[in-house]
């Protein structure tokens, strides 16, 4: 192994190992940009290793991120979620009233240009690029140069199929291309698109090649958990491979597509439980899903198979390096200091299974859903889903001006209690659909009534002092989780691999998969799941789907799941894009064959929680809570740690009422379910255009490659803006 013999670059590393040690996450603090430097960087372990530390840097997904060119959609409510149940209001995908073009369609390619980031996907790639040419050309022992090299084509294999899933088929830039024309070096700076097929391939290779070359545990656990292991990459080229298998590109339903997914998933699978992945407390459900909820704010989860390392080190403490996790900010309520919540849809709180594992309204269901009462006898991942009035949502740490301003901080800390029902200053205003004049508990106008509680830290988190009114400073709470971000975890790899059997009818390895999701949050025997599951391949298909709706919620994959079913209309409208576009297998159109309604001109609507029309509202412009100026009772708050959510049912002996009951009956009396528009004017309604299930090219991607071909059902700049002529399903 040669050795550095430029100084500069082994001050320039030893600095920044001294701001590495810390942090527990040590290879992701702080990953410089070493790319200025010689190619003698790579002919020692060390600096190569920091070349490969900067593709981390670059491409590792964020916790909270949108979707967009410089990242993935992680849950929030971006574009992508805004299309599908998770999230309402219009997005422009789903806009009746917006066509996309060239001119208007999202950029998830070329948009570097007065970015404060200035790499875009290519940029990233030519990095990766760079990388491993570095590498393959280094004097590195080869047991050290392949270690290095599995990590680098995985975050290529990861950059590429980011754009693939969208686009099709793309250019594939294979090594660094000379930007000085004619001197011989490199492949041409022009690259044409290239099929969705060869895309796939090469992305499998450049995988399976990463799986070959790395561990599938890291022997210093401790110091490289979060680094891609062999299992990592086996579970990213299965779903690439079952997204080339589903409908959107295998319209015909042909099995050898889902067969190279289900032989993939089942390799990552067998890889992954031999690096000691799996399904995290399987053994201990705990109450409500506790032991579920657990793996979102652990730092080592057996369950993170690709996953983003944070840390709860705070700003302005000498040089250690900080990276904090966002999320928990983004959900918690205005009242606590976070930055306000996200409310979910009522159809997401109505498509959670009962407790017996039954669809609501399912004659089969032991239990009766009552919207009135959503909160009773669902399943445990309900409650660790969302919040709803009456529960408590701990965390450490006092709000430091609350004495001076009691009214918007009733409840704090470990005694913090979610009372979201809202009034109105006018009796006739309660049956509009507009948001409530107030919240309670200071809540206002910033009151969601359910909140999307998914990857919360139940664990108290702890918390700096806040000030809502003081310097500026009022969405500092919560600000410092260390939460980890899981893009790819076992439940995933587990339910690819189901849906993938499924493909190649091997159904009752695809039940079994799903008992293993089930079994892990509680259920027992057949986890509620139909015997005719094994006999009905396009039950089964509806049923993966399903429970991946309910265990990937708001984790940024719907979207994707959405897409690669065609779920707004089944496919129709894609063969008058192009007569081989039809669908002719499952049946002819996905939703039907599914037995699922396309989301296509449907509503989603609102919860909102009101104070029902026996209490009567506040007077006019008062703003008290009618239900404490009255003197009603609140109930002793719902602790999900402890109160399993299964009422009692009317025809048993009476006994004394739990805080379940008690809360159920709280609402019976007081409060009333209300569903409101989110979906803008009630002629409007969702409206996926057949053209966008791939998207095209914006002009200035054209504009910058003049081979580049436009997709067909767009509008191609190079072509007098003449029908797009580029086949994405053509092999």
């Amino acid at each position: 192994m040669k050795k550095i013999n430029n100084i500069g670059i082994i001050v320039a590393i030893a600095a920044a190992l001294t701001v590495f040690s810390g942090c527990s996450d040590q290879f992701l603090q702080d990953k410089r940009n070493y790319g200025n430097f010689g190619e003698e960087i790579y002919d020692t372990y060390i600096g190569a290793q920091t070349r490969v530390n900067t593709l981390y840097n670059y491409l590792l997904p964020s916790s909270t991120g949108s979707i967009a060119w410089n990242t993935v959609s992680a849950g929030t409510g971006d574009i992508n979620a805004k299309s599908t149940e998770e999230y309402g209001g219009f997005s422009d995908y789903v806009n009746p009233n917006v066509i996309l073009d060239n001119k208007n369609v999202p950029d998830y390619i070329f948009q570097e240009f007065g970015s404060t980031n200035n790499k875009s996907p290519y940029g990233h790639i030519r990095e990766c690029n760079m990388v491993i040419e570095g590498l393959r050309n280094s004097s590195l022992e080869e047991a050290e140069k392949k270690e290095l090299l599995g990590q680098a084509l995985f975050f290529r294999a990861w950059a590429y199929f980011r754009l693939v899933r969208t686009y099709g088929g793309v250019p594939l830039i294979k090594f660094p291309q000379n930007p000085i024309i004619g001197d011989g070096a490199g492949p041409g700076l022009v690259e044409p698109r290239s099929t969705t097929k060869e895309a796939i391939d090469f992305i499998c290779g450049d995988l399976q090649m990463a799986a070959d070359y790395l561990p599938a545990r890291w022997t210093k656990s401790a110091q490289d958990f979060g680094r891609i292991t062999s299992g990592a990459a086996l579970a990213l080229q299965g779903r690439a491979r079952l997204l080339y298998a589903s409908p959107l590109f295998n319209r015909a339903d042909n099995k050898d597509s889902w067969k190279l997914a289900y032989e993939s998933n089942k390799a990552s699978i067998a890889k992954l439980q031999e690096g000691g992945f799996g399904l995290d407390n399987l053994e201990s459900p705990g109450v409500n899903g506790a032991g579920w909820a657990k793996m979102f704010s652990a730092y080592a989860s057996k369950e993170a198979v690709f996953v983003t390392l944070y840390n709860n080190v705070k700003t302005g403490t000498g040089t250690n390096y900080n990276k904090n996790n966002g999320w928990e900010n983004s959900i918690r309520p205005i009242n606590t200091g976070g930055s306000g919540g996200k409310g979910t849809t009522a159809q997401m709180v109505d498509m959670f299974p009962m407790a017996d594992g039954k669809k609501p309204y399912d004659a089969n269901s032991k239990y009766l859903y009552d919207p009135q009462r959503f909160f009773l006898n669902r399943d445990p991942r309900f409650y660790r889903t969302f919040a709803f009035p009456g529960v408590e949502w701990k965390f450490s740490g006092t709000p430091a001006n609350q004495a001076e301003h009691p009214e918007q901080f009733p409840y704090v800390g470990a005694n913090y209690v979610l009372w979201s029902y809202a009034w109105y200053e006018k009796l006739e205003n309660q049956t509009k659909d507009n948001q409530a004049g107030y919240g309670a508990d200071g809540l206002g106008a910033n009151n969601k009534s359910v909140y999307i509680r998914k990857r919360t830290d139940d664990m108290a988190v702890s918390e700096s002092p806040l000030y809502l009114y003081d310097n500026g400073e009022s969405n500092r709470a919560f600000q410092y989780s260390g939460a980890p971000y899981m893009e790819i975890r076992y439940a995933e790899v587990l339910l690819n691999f189901a849906e993938a059997a499924c493909g190649v009818e091997k159904y009752q390895e695809a039940v079994d998969a799903l008992k293993l999701i089930r079994q892990r949050v509680g259920y027992t025997g057949d986890c509620g799941l139909d015997e005719d599951l094994i006999t009905n391949r396009a039950k089964l298909f509806s049923a993966i789907l399903y429970e991946r709706q309910i265990e990937l919620a708001y984790e940024g994959k719907r979207f994707d799941d959405m897409r690669r079913w065609l779920l707004w209309d089944g496919g129709e409208g894609q063969e008058n894009l192009k007569s081989t576009w039809k669908v002719t297998g499952f049946n002819g159109n996905t939703c039907n064959y599914l037995g699922v309604q396309p989301l296509n001109n449907q509503r989603r609507t609102g919860i909102e929680i009101q104070v029902a029309d026996k209490v009567g509202q506040a007077e006019e412009k008062d703003g008290k809570d009618p239900i404490i100026s009255k003197g009603i009772m609140r109930p002793a708050a719902i602790n999900l740690m402890k109160d399993i959510m299964i009422a009692k049912k009317e025809e048993e002996t009476p006994k004394p009422n739990t805080a379940v009951d008690n809360l159920a009956d709280f609402y019976r009396e007081y409060l009333y379910r209300k569903d409101i528009r989110v979906d803008g004017s009630l002629e409007y309604t969702i409206s996926f255009k057949p053209q966008y299930y791939f998207i095209g090219f914006k002009t200035n991607m054209q504009a910058n490659n003049i081979t580049l071909n436009q997709t067909i059902g767009w509008p191609d700049a190079q072509n007098g803006n003449a029908d797009g002529t580029y086949d994405p399903l053509a092999e």
